[in-house]
């Protein structure tokens, strides 16, 4: 049997400072970044695992993680204030989405769902988890968790899912979306600290699924329904009904009526 491949950084990313620490089962990728974090761990270091025994997604929900997709956290070191660590997640989504629309041939039924989803054809194909803690030493500590279904998906969701693999994509291997990902999402944190949130938004947007349309958005402390009309300067979600504008920090969307 033919050892798999390593995963490795892109070069540019090597130049930036990223490094990268490979496992072969881990509980959860981002559970690791968080404990090194605490431990003093380095800053801009990758934890990537072959297969995770308790991957989660948002509010705690399982993600289904075999070997043969991609499991990686990102753990940054005071790269913004706790405040504005939320837009990190833009950036991750803005890095995902470049990714994964290079290895599908600049397709571009790959698109963003807000606030942390990637969807081929409107199925989903990846998503984003984004942690923080604040550091006894001082400073703050995010943890950006990336999963990519390369070669298999749950079939038992409430919402239509799909792979890398059944996408037409060149590459599906996940050390080749790793590699292309490591790349792009040094590229992307250096526009962030250089020109500010507001370049990520522009590119966000550009990748985004449904603006425009009407959508269906569940928070803890209620259900709405408008046209999605953009983000804001900060990532909210601008939902536009016949009470006005309502801007949304947080929430599940459901593209539609």
């Amino acid at each position: 049997m033919r050892a798999a491949k390593p995963f490795q950084l892109a070069e540019s990313a090597i130049r930036d400072g990223f490094q990268v620490l490979t496992f072969e089962t881990i509980g959860s990728t981002n559970d690791a970044a968080m404990a090194l974090a605490r431990a003093g761990g380095p800053d801009r270091c990758w934890l990537v695992a072959r297969a995770q025994t308790s991957g989660r997604g948002r509010h705690g929900r399982i993600w289904a993680s075999p070997p043969g997709n991609l499991y990686a956290s990102l753990l940054l070191i005071n790269a913004v204030p706790s405040e504005l660590a939320p837009q990190l997640g833009f950036v991750a989504g803005v890095a995902l989405g470049r990714a994964l629309r290079a290895l599908v041939g600049q397709d571009t039924r790959l698109k963003l769902k807000w606030p942390n989803d990637v969807l081929f054809d409107g199925a989903k194909l990846g998503g984003i988890l984004l942690e923080g803690t604040a550091l006894a030493a001082g400073g703050f500590a995010s943890v950006l968790g990336i999963g990519v279904n390369c070669i298999s998906y749950p079939r038992d969701l409430a919402y239509p899912a799909t792979a890398l693999s059944e996408t037409g994509a060149a590459e599906c291997a996940p050390q080749d979306v790793f590699l292309r990902l490591s790349a792009e999402f040094a590229h992307w944190l250096a526009i962030f600290a250089g020109q500010g949130f507001s370049a990520i938004r522009g590119e966000w947007l550009s990748l985004a699924i449904g603006l425009g349309a009407p959508i269906k958005i569940s928070t803890p402390a209620r259900h709405l329904e408008g046209r999605f009309q953009t983000i804001d300067a900060t990532g909210r979600l601008i939902l536009e009904n016949e009470g006005g504008v309502v801007a949304i920090e947080a929430g599940d969307v459901l593209l539609g009526h």
